[in-house]
């Protein structure tokens, strides 16, 4: 499937802190900015297994359903893989969809990556 190539405005660094990977997230996750993301996961993914992974999403103004396609589908990678992932969310669009979709009684959810290492770190 071919998606559009146009300019994402989404930014994606990716880093190491302590035994995790922290990858951020700014901008809007939509249709045109999942493939990137998606290929960026992919090779944080393959860096260590098993992957202990923090998506900080506190910085990402919007996310549509793709976008959160790929949230569900990173988390089920890495616990079939056996790794953890957390994710860093301020309060707005991002809490709000995973309240309502019921998704943040899956996910690991965390107001830092400070804290979100540590809460993984611990596990």
């Amino acid at each position: 499937m071919a998606y559009p190539t146009r300019q994402t405005g989404l930014e994606i660094h990716q880093r190491r802190q302590g035994t995790c990977t922290v990858v951020e997230v700014a901008g809007e996750l939509d249709m045109n900015a999942v493939p990137r993301l998606r290929a960026e996961l992919d090779v944080a993914l393959k860096a260590r297994r098993p992957p202990r992974m923090v998506l900080d999403l506190s910085a990402t103004a919007f996310c549509d359903s793709l976008g959160l396609g790929l949230l569900v589908s990173t988390l089920n990678r890495v616990r079939e893989t056996g790794g953890a992932l957390a994710l860093v969310v301020a309060p707005g669009m991002i809490s709000r969809l995973l309240t309502i979709t019921n998704l943040d009684r899956h996910f690991a959810t965390f107001d830092t990556a400070d804290d979100a290492v540590r809460g993984l770190e611990a596990a």
